[in-house]
């Protein structure tokens, strides 16, 4: 009988005291502090959307797939690459300047251009960047503003060399020029097999400065010139420069027909269609061509002299600012702070098949390695790019228009390098030796 009572004493405990629990948990006693409510494990943050501006439409998939790489790490940030058309890229930046609507993250034209943009007051000072150090002070001049502050990060160095045809030119029994007569017999002999031998288009400018940029040194005599001409110990009515010209002039009967109206699209095409077997054109163009015709069988060779020493024209390809009035400003600078590392600079060569700024980066591409090692080598600075880019306007647009004149047979190459002066001399003042 006691057992018993025992027993049910044990259980009417039990039960009172779950009774309590159950009430306390869900219960508060009038005027005690309420529990404090479980800490939320939710930790999600919101992400941040950039726009990446650029003149490079063709550079789109391979900066997707650049951007995709920094924010599996940086997931809060979400960067849209919208490039617009190379030709309409200017106005249509300084409209969006003024107006506010400019992206978060600029694409900057190296040099005078993007310069200017800085010293208006529209780019943040990247100074404090983190790593900006590694890059050289050389190729951090393509954006450095007059105050001395570095407003851009150049990315990778543009290299001009002629692409050539090696089916082609095994066909024909042609070597890789080592003299500029080689190259001239090279486009005779392709000339009168019906192959065209350039392939070229002057109804876009920058097509035909980029052409004499890439060519003229081996007639004007490379680097010792440009080091004259920028110091005033000479200018561009010089006899070395005006030959220079002739030689734009006398190279067109190796061009297409109708070269006046074709356009880079055209000569692409001309180039990758096994139609034309070279073409004197930037570096970028490997990763298209070569995804336009994957079975193309071609390489490059640097422009000759009549001596037979060679030289490419290198410079920096534009760098990346961010935007003063950028909402997402500390985000874009995150983003410019990976532009400085070894990890972009190996996607840029890998996927833009161009050589990076980043010292020590290696391209898994043999063109790309060639045309780094001869931009290392033999390289000669862009005349109009890098130092003659200035005026309003510019005495490079200048030049680009007097050499379609000439193609019109408007202008003769004695008043293409006349007028050029004048244009030079308006805004240019010589360099301190």
């Amino acid at each position: 009988m006691m057992k018993r009572t025992m027993k049910l004493s044990l259980i009417t405990a039990a039960a009172l005291t779950l009774i309590i629990t159950g009430c306390s948990s869900t219960t508060t006693e009038p005027g005690a502090t309420p529990a404090p409510a479980p800490a939320k494990t939710d930790t999600k943050v919101d992400k941040v959307k950039l726009t990446m501006g650029s003149w490079r439409t063709e550079d789109k998939e391979a900066y997707e797939k650049i951007i995709k790489e920094f924010q599996s790490k940086n997931p809060n940030i979400e960067i849209e690459f919208k490039p617009t058309k190379n030709t309409e890229y200017n106005t249509l930046l300084n409209t969006s300047l003024q107006t506010g609507s400019a992206p978060d993250i600029i694409h900057l034209r190296p040099y005078a251009p993007g310069i200017a943009l800085a010293d208006g007051g529209y780019l943040e000072p990247l100074d404090t960047v983190k790593g900006l150090d590694v890059i050289s002070k050389e190729a951090l001049t393509a954006a450095t503003g007059k105050d001395g502050k570095v407003y851009g990060v150049p990315t990778v160095f543009s290299s001009t060399q002629i692409f050539y045809n090696k089916k082609l030119f095994k066909q024909f029994s042609i070597e890789e020029p080592k003299t500029w007569a080689d190259l001239i017999k090279a486009a005779d002999t392709l000339k009168q097999n019906k192959i065209t031998p350039f392939a070229f288009g002057s109804k876009e400018g920058w097509l035909i400065s980029l052409t004499h940029g890439a060519l003229a040194p081996a007639i004007y005599g490379g680097t010792d010139f440009v080091t004259k001409v920028t110091t005033g110990q000479t200018n561009l009515k010089s006899k070395e420069f005006g030959d220079s010209v002739q030689m734009m002039q006398d190279l067109s009967k190796y061009f297409p027909d109708n070269y006046i109206g074709l356009s880079m699209d055209d000569m692409r095409n001309l180039f990758v269609t096994e139609q034309a077997a070279m073409m004197v054109m930037g570096d970028w163009e490997v990763a298209v061509m070569k995804k336009m015709n994957p079975d193309l069988d071609m390489d490059l060779f640097p422009v000759p002299n009549a001596a037979g020493k060679a030289t490419v024209t290198t410079w920096v390809d534009g760098s990346f600012g961010v935007n003063k009035e950028s909402k997402g400003k500390k985000e874009a600078l995150k983003f410019i702070e990976f532009m400085t590392t070894k990890e972009f600079g190996t996607l840029v060569a890998n996927e833009l098949k161009k050589p990076s700024t980043i010292p020590g980066v290696i391209s898994t591409d043999p063109i790309v390695t060639k045309i780094s090692n001869m931009a290392n080598s033999i390289s000669t600075p862009y005349l109009f790019v890098i130092h003659f880019n200035g005026g309003n306007p510019t005495s490079k647009s200048v030049f680009e228009q007097l050499l379609q004149g000439m193609y019109l047979n408007k202008e003769t190459p004695a008043q293409v390098t006349e007028e050029l002066q004048k244009s030079v001399d308006s805004w240019f003042k010589p360099i301190a030796k």
